[in-house]
């Protein structure tokens, strides 16, 4: 269908709206997996009037934002480690932990490639297929750890899919890595839009096994990317000392600390995400699975992956016919482990989402 074909990043608003001719305030951002209420407005007003804090030090042990983590997530504060971003503990976690032999679960994120690539370890990709709809063959992926690998990687629910494991196949699967002395680092970062949190978070079994760490944060559900808020949360208390004091002394600004307290606290916003998020994600797929040009999967976490199926429709030609609407989708050509040709969009608030729709209804 394109004669011309251009290659943008997920994040490349400058070069599409040049290419296009679009003004970057028209364009709804499909491609970022933010969530699209924006930050809190209660946040936004508390602090706002806190900005003084910026005068002084952030509390070295962040003792109240762990005790926040520690009463949301229902794990002792002693296991969290906040940090500045995921990014920062991912860096910090896989310098202390030092693999030699790393597997990551595919097709993923492109930063634990990263932050992997400066270390000593060798990466190896574990292949969700697509004709199993993205979902773990636990036993298989046990079989292929045996005697190979001393570090795994998950993204839980996994971006790009939108999969899934399950609790308890997390925890068959912690407790074979166990018994190989395996490290296993699980970022759920997209965990608090599931169905059901509970049926999918490892941070239960935190208390259960000292070979896992479990990451979250803020840039997605809490629409605070900038805020640069993560953290790490582990049973193995010798291994999260080591890694503290690696990590530069007051890594997360006393703003972000303060911001992170309210987020966690406001269930208003938790819970109108949460409507939104879950109602729209179900609406979506539905009318999805009656567009025959697309196969989608179940999915768990804000976004939808689909695998274009019309014979010469490519990815590149849905995202071009969805920007030139002003609806900026992502490509997901660039993904490994991605065989065929696929797209992902998060889900925006319903006049939007109905937009998109639309324009995928008549490619």
């Amino acid at each position: 269908m394109s004669t011309a074909k251009m290659v943008f990043h997920g994040s490349d608003i400058e070069k599409i709206c040049e290419v296009y001719h679009l003004n970057p305030k028209d364009i709804v951002k499909f491609g970022a997996n933010v969530n699209p209420l924006g930050l809190s407005e209660n946040v936004k007003e508390q602090l706002a009037g806190r900005l003084d804090i910026l005068s002084s030090y952030p509390d070295r042990d962040y003792t109240a934002l762990r005790n926040t983590i520690s009463e949301y997530c229902s794990v002792p504060s002693e296991f969290i480690l906040p940090g500045n971003g995921s990014s920062e503990l991912i860096a910090l976690l896989i310098q202390e932990r030092n693999p030699k032999h790393t597997l990551i679960l595919g097709p993923t994120y492109s930063e634990y490639s990263r932050e992997l690539s400066f270390s000593g370890s060798t990466q190896e990709y574990y292949h969700l297929r697509e004709e199993d709809n993205f979902v773990l063959n636990i036993d298989d992926l046990c079989q292929t750890l045996q005697g190979k690998y001393d570090f795994l990687i998950i993204c839980n629910p996994n971006n790009p899919t939108s999969s899934a494991i399950s609790r308890e196949d997390l925890r068959k699967l912690v407790s074979f890595c166990a018994s190989q002395d395996i490290f296993v680092m699980i970022d759920e970062t997209y965990v608090e839009f599931a169905p059901d949190i509970q049926a999918i978070t490892a941070v239960t079994l935190t208390r259960e096994f000292t070979n896992l760490m479990v990451l979250r944060g803020v840039s997605k559900f809490y629409a605070a990317p900038g805020m640069r808020l993560g953290y790490g949360i582990t049973g193995n208390l010798e291994f999260l000392k080591k890694m503290k004091e690696k990590q530069v002394p007051w890594s997360l600004n006393s703003l972000g600390a303060l911001a992170g307290e309210l987020m966690l606290k406001d269930k208003d916003y938790i819970h109108h995400t949460r409507k939104l998020i879950l109602s729209e994600r179900d609406r979506l797929l539905h009318a999805l699975q009656n567009i025959p040009t697309y196969k989608t999967y179940p999915a768990y976490a804000n976004f939808i992956l689909l695998k274009i199926q019309k014979p010469d429709l490519t990815s590149y030609d849905v995202f071009d016919a969805c920007i030139r609407q002003g609806l900026m989708i992502r490509d997901c050509s660039s993904f490994e482990c991605l065989d065929g040709e696929f797209i992902r969009f998060c889900i925006m608030l319903p006049e939007d989402n109905t937009k998109l729709l639309n324009v995928l209804s008549t490619l």
